[in-house]
């Protein structure tokens, strides 16, 4: 079959896809709010695609690698979207990430006739996307996919290297995610939830029952992922490091400060589960055990990521986003204010972590990790949104205050010192 026949296949798919869902919307109709972004700013290079919200930041996945989704339901007709510009942002957006691991999601309901971009624009995306944008994406979740995304797979076939195809997995259901992603943080579109739900009663004639979830059990002990600081602080007599914290950077600092992208690469997900577990239950961890120096790296940050507040701790969030409208010869002086400013137990912690990485950073002739690197990476392990996912927006300013804490950390942090406080 030549490419024209399975281009006239995949119209005709297409077609039938959207007579499904017309008769599903007939059946009960919904209709999505507006998308707003309170932190999208008019300036922004690429405002006229980003304002639809088809591309969005969605927190990390089980493996601590960012996440991108790609709505198709937020794509406007294709008179009011230039695709080419849709492109050049998404490759924008990428470029933030693909020095490092990272995953995509795309959500394929609500492509239509209307909106599709034409086979010669997908063809040009996949040639646009080279080498240093597939090497770094471990996973591409296609959810709810069609016998139109089956036939679109026929015509790439010959482009698709076996390698970038086994990056590739299909879902039916939303559900299906929770394996893989932290769901809660996918800020998934009203549209394609309902869709979910259609697709669950045509399969079994109702929505499935409600799960009732146990209440969580109390901590252990020894715990040390998901509790507060102060908690492990409680139950390790007194001291203010967490034991994590301290053995995996002690461990770091013994044997990783010049290993290559050090805190960019991803590792095994059952692995770190069973670290976490080792710490859990008080038991010790020898990394030696591993041979893998990114073990105790992706530890270090699912430890912060896990914390129930954020090291920068929620009241510090909109101080934080503040710092690009500070005239750049004061924002140091800036974020000096901000750090004093913290609880006396997270500004130790804080300062014993960036301490740290400084060292990593003055390394970066050996393993590439400059304060801009290690920013994009430790950014929002630092500091979150009390609701919702940090938006794309907000990671120029999270990324900026979380470079100059680690390039100025002499000037910021000298100025400060609490009894009992270590350093790495």
């Amino acid at each position: 079959m030549s490419e024209i026949d399975y281009e006239k296949l995949a119209e005709i798919e297409l077609q039938k896809d959207e007579a499904e869902d017309t008769q599903s919307e007939q059946e009960e109709t919904y209709v999505s709010p507006p998308l707003e972004d309170p932190e999208l700013n008019i300036n922004h290079p690429y405002y006229d695609v980003a304002r639809h919200g088809i591309i969005q930041l969605a927190g990390d996945d089980n493996s601590g690698r960012k996440v991108i989704t790609f709505s198709c339901c937020r794509m406007p007709p294709s008179h009011q979207l230039n695709h080419t510009r849709l492109l050049e942002y998404l490759k924008y957006t990428l470029d933030q990430y693909v020095e490092n691991d990272y995953t995509v999601v795309y959500f394929h309901y609500g492509l239509k006739s209307l909106n599709k971009p034409s086979l010669k624009w997908l063809q040009t995306a996949y040639k646009e996307f080279d080498r240093k944008y597939k090497k770094n994406l471990k996973a591409l979740y296609v959810v709810h996919p069609t016998n139109f995304i089956k036939i679109l797979w026929n015509i790439f076939k010959p482009l698709i290297s076996h390698k970038f195809g086994k990056k590739i997995t299909y879902l039916n259901y939303l559900s299906d995610l929770r394996e893989h992603l932290k769901y809660d943080q996918l800020n998934i579109p009203q549209e394609v939830i309902r869709h979910d739900e259609n697709l669950r009663r045509k399969q079994k004639g109702k929505l499935p029952p409600v799960v009732k979830v146990p209440p969580p059990r109390p901590p252990l002990p020894t715990q040390q992922f998901g509790v507060s600081l102060q908690y492990i602080k409680d139950k390790n007599k007194g001291e203010l490091i967490p034991p994590v914290m301290k053995e995996t950077v002690s461990y770091l600092k013994r044997k990783g400060l010049q290993v290559e992208g050090l805190f960019r690469r991803s590792a095994s997900i059952q692995t770190i589960k069973d670290v976490q577990k080792l710490y859990n239950q008080g038991k010790s961890v020898n990394f030696d055990d591993y041979n893998d120096i990114h073990i105790p790296a992706v530890i270090l940050k699912t430890f912060l990521r896990e914390l129930p507040q954020p090291l920068l701790t929620f009241e510090c969030y909109d101080q934080i986003l503040g710092i690009t409208s500070v005239e750049s010869s004061l924002r140091v002086t800036r974020c000096k204010q901000i750090i004093q400013r913290l609880p006396e137990h997270n500004y130790v912690v804080l300062k014993y972590l960036i301490c740290f990485l400084h060292m990593v950073s003055q390394e970066s002739l050996y393993n590439r990790m400059t304060a801009s690197s290690l920013a994009c990476v430790f950014g929002l392990n630092l500091v979150w949104p009390s609701k919702g996912t940090a938006s794309f927006n907000a990671l120029v300013p999270l990324n900026l205050f979380t470079e100059l804490l680690i390039d100025f950390y002499s000037n910021i942090f000298t100025s400060r010192t609490v009894p009992g406080e270590v350093l790495p």
